[in-house]
């Protein structure tokens, strides 16, 4: 039949997909049409001969919809392959690189509630598409709209299965020095959120002699009442709980898609991605000495500034977005490069985030040093200074986003309590510094009616003071 659609259903691509509410705008027609336009733009614009990789998260239906994008693509004669069981997303863009595919798609919304569902799509060189690959998408899928194009029979004969998880274990295997970690004799536990990065690190800890447990590790599709996001707050109080008895010497989390790390030590002390970002740079860059320089993202720590700087390696911001990221990570010599939401990539991996790769590398970083994680973040808070982070997620009335970055933006605002702005940065939303204090920064979503306020400075109080009187000038809009 010929598909069209009205302003509330029609599908809006974002940085790097699309994610809709289940069974409003996110139902499996729409999942057709999304993968119809992706089967389209691999016709016209890379090797469909290759094929396409399927994957899919622990969402409900996500099985489900996964085998409706793959008998999609398959019906427009481009092999496919679906894998056979959840998966993380950067599992599968590990194997569009390494089977070398024309490129993947990953049903999944990552970390949002659990209404949610969506669409990734993965190039060829195992990462988020780039700009350009979606807006080559976006334009097919205008075209079938437009056209009121019908759909092909579906081939379920045509998906081939395909296995994810052995071939992601073992390359990961590869990466750590795992006779230090089992020397070391420190104890793990994994929380995935019950989301499809479940019993990843446990294999792989047990296999090589390291203690592992797991906690949250079965499929929930309601996540146990919780995002699976791993940030301070609630999302976590399960794993802080399971903490608090000291058993265990670090804590990894995962994401729902398992691409986002959050990592927490004993007695339930939160690390959060910029410490295990920070961590990890000066590990690498030092301990380590491997070459290349690094990349963030606009609302990332003036830590990892610092230790750029301490190791000579050239530091390149970008807009928020995991996407600029891997373009850089493509085009120039990087070793790492990270987000504030705890998405962070690898030269020596993928031009991808990968929350099981951080995990990883943070038990080595302890058994290297001989370190808890909370060590670690004290020993660079006495060498580079602390630095404080916080923001609030504030829903506003239509309007009110818009005027807070012109407010933000204008000489209308010219100090924040005590301390005078003497800077401003618009790369991406507005950053205003308040001295040797610190910064604030506020910043629009572009799909949803909320604004985001970053702030950073080198006091937990004075953190929690900048984010509340910038909340309370918003509010006053």
């Amino acid at each position: 039949m010929p598909y069209t659609a009205d302003a509330m259903s029609r599908i809006h691509f974002g940085t790097d997909g699309w994610r809709g509410l289940i069974a409003e705008d996110f139902t499996a027609d729409n999942v057709r049409l999304a993968a119809l336009a992706f089967a389209r733009y691999i016709a016209r614009a890379e090797r469909p001969d290759v094929g396409v990789l399927v994957g899919y998260d622990n969402r409900f239906g996500s099985e489900r919809f996964a085998r409706t994008a793959a008998e999609t693509i398959a019906a427009a004669g481009i092999p496919v392959a679906l894998s056979e069981a959840a998966c993380p997303t950067p599992a599968l863009s590990l194997l569009v690189r390494q089977r070398r595919a024309a490129g993947g798609l990953m049903i999944t919304a990552s970390h949002n509630p659990y209404r949610w569902n969506g669409v990734k799509f993965k190039a060829a060189y195992g990462s988020s598409a780039s700009p350009g690959m979606i807006e080559a998408i976006e334009q097919e899928l205008d075209r079938i709209y437009a056209e009121g194009s019908r759909m092909l029979p579906p081939r379920p004969g045509a998906v081939a299965s395909l296995d994810v998880r052995t071939p992601y274990l073992e390359t990961l295997e590869k990466l750590i020095d795992w006779a230090r970690v089992r020397e070391s004799g420190f104890r793990f536990l994994h929380d995935p959120m019950h989301g499809s990065a479940m019993g990843l690190l446990p294999e792989l800890f047990r296999r090589n002699g390291v203690e592992c447990e797991q906690i949250r590790g079965s499929r929930d599709p309601l996540f146990g009442g919780h995002n699976p996001e791993p940030i301070e707050g609630p999302n976590i109080a399960p794993l802080r709980q399971a903490m608090k008895d000291g058993r265990y010497d670090a804590a990894f989390l995962a994401d729902g898609d398992g691409d986002r790390i959050g990592a927490m030590g004993p007695g339930g002390r939160f690390i959060n991605a910029h410490q295990c970002f920070a961590i990890l740079l000066w590990h690498l860059a030092g301990a380590r000495q491997l070459p290349g320089d690094v990349a963030k993202t606009f609302s990332v720590t003036k830590l990892i500034d610092k230790i750029a700087g301490k190791f000579g390696r050239r530091l390149y911001e970008t807009p928020i977005g995991f996407k600029y990221i891997c373009s850089l990570m493509l085009e120039r010599d990087l070793l790492m490069g990270g987000e504030e939401s705890g998405g962070i990539g690898f030269r020596f991996h993928l031009p991808e985030r990968d929350a099981s790769v951080c995990a990883l590398l943070l038990a080595e970083v302890m058994a290297w040093h001989g370190k808890r994680l909370g060590e670690l973040v004290a020993m660079l808070e006495e060498e580079f200074g602390e630095h404080h982070y916080g923001r609030v997620d504030l829903e506003l009335r239509p309007g009110q986003k818009e005027k807070a970055i012109e407010l933000f933006g204008s000489d209308r605002v010219e100090k924040v309590f005590e301390w005078p702005i003497i800077a401003r940065e618009d790369m991406d939303g507005i950053k205003v510094y308040l001295g040797k204090v610190g910064w604030v920064m506020v910043r629009a979503s572009g799909t949803e009616p909320m604004l985001r306020v970053y702030a950073e400075t080198s006091s937990a109080e004075t953190t929690r003071r900048v984010l509340d009187a910038a909340v309370e000038k918003v509010r006053g809009l």
